[in-house]
């Protein structure tokens, strides 16, 4: 197939044109080529080196001719381009809405216009729109936690509690459950989400929404403030620079390599379906944050120290990880990169760039200027 992959140039992107183009398809890339993400001054050719069959091309996903130019020559579409970071979108909310739904909406309806050829529109959601996600009390019974406010954070009450106050567990969020945006880059996803239901009911359309976890490896970017602790943490640990912990340390996520996240798409890409489908992608299984920093630090064998400060940013939910049962009945998709092999791999290619000197509490310090953090 002839596949355009939106945000192509990027850390999910990159490795999918690799498997793409190594299945035999032809890829074409639309990239904005993000200073945040890639630096300044981003090299195509360093990019594109090692992916035969791919062009790309530099550009706005708001750009209406481009757009509508590389679908008209595309059998599918997967559709990664975004503005990404949770804090940030709290007062970048214009520039988020833009990018993110009203790209979508360009891409989408020039999709529409082609139907008959687009055999797949696969989307790239986020965890993010279930907000805390799914818990349990001791009788089994679901709740689904509103976002914790400003004043609860301030009072460091970390953790949920049913209404009698008695503690709640955190369990896998599944598809259809408990869908609570709690930050502006949240509600963009699932605004996206609504926008591909509708398209693909309305026109017949084969469009998979996947609800990717915490995303992590090799390749990712290491100059970006606004996403990702495993980039934060591995740049101080090489440097043996103090750690800032926020909360408790307590908070979980659902750690994916980026290697299983390419082979759901892939899936999806592939699979016969018709009209709208949901899934997760992820492992099942939650991982904390000082876990992850204590295996991290093992690794990298660092000096430094782990500090729990009680920071938090509004937005940031306590825990979540995903019921993954769809997705293995459906895409017949399982992650096979576990936590610790995929840490590894991380570590070891961390450990071949360059060290990002780059201060990670200026992100800290905008969001605390704007009262979105303590």
């Amino acid at each position: 197939m002839n596949i355009l992959i939106t945000g192509g140039a990027g850390f999910i992107g990159l490795k999918l044109a690799q498997a793409l183009t190594r299945a035999g398809d032809s890829v074409l890339v639309l990239d904005n080529l993000s200073p945040q993400i890639h630096g300044e001054n981003a090299d195509w050719p360093a990019i594109l080196k090692d992916l035969p069959d791919t062009t790309l091309f530099q550009g706005d996903i708001n750009d209406e001719r481009l757009v509508k130019d590389l679908v008209s020559k595309s059998d599918a579409i997967v559709h990664l381009a975004a503005e990404t970071g949770t804090g940030q979108s709290m007062y970048e909310i214009n520039k988020y809405s833009h990018i993110n739904v009203s790209g979508s909406a360009l891409l989408l309806e020039a999709a529409s216009q082609h139907r008959q050829r687009i055999k797949k529109f696969v989307f790239a959601s986020s965890r993010s729109v279930y907000g805390e996600g799914s818990y349990a009390s001791a009788d089994g019974a679901l709740h689904f936690p509103a976002p914790r406010s400003p004043r609860d954070l301030g009072a460091k009450q970390w953790d949920h509690r049913a209404e009698d106050g008695s503690p709640l567990r955190a369990i896998g969020t599944a598809e259809q459950h408990g869908i609570s945006p709690a930050s502006i880059y949240a509600a963009t996803k699932y605004a996206t989400e609504l926008y591909c239901r509708i398209v693909a009911e309305g026109y017949g359309m084969a469009i998979d929404a996947l609800r990717f976890q915490n995303v992590y490896g090799e390749g990712q970017s290491l100059k970006n403030p606004y996403t990702g602790i495993l980039s934060i943490f591995s740049n101080l640990f090489r440097q043996n620079k103090a750690i800032n912990i926020f909360e408790d340390g307590a908070e979980s996520r659902d750690f994916i390599h980026v290697s299983d996240v390419v082979r759901a798409i892939e899936l999806s890409l592939r699979g016969a379906s018709t009209g709208y489908r949901v899934f997760n992608v992820g492992t099942g299984t939650p991982t904390s944050v000082m876990d992850i920093a204590n295996m991290l630090k093992s690794i990298l064998k660092s000096d430094s120290a782990l500090r729990i400060s009680g920071d938090f940013r509004v937005g940031d939910i306590r825990h979540c990880f995903a019921d993954t049962s769809a997705a293995k009945a459906h895409l017949n998709f399982e992650a096979s990169v576990g936590i610790e092999e995929g840490l590894g791999r991380f570590a070891a290619w961390v450990c071949t760039q360059p060290i990002v000197t780059a201060d990670p509490a200026r992100a800290m310090a905008e969001l605390k200027e704007k009262g979105l953090a303590n």
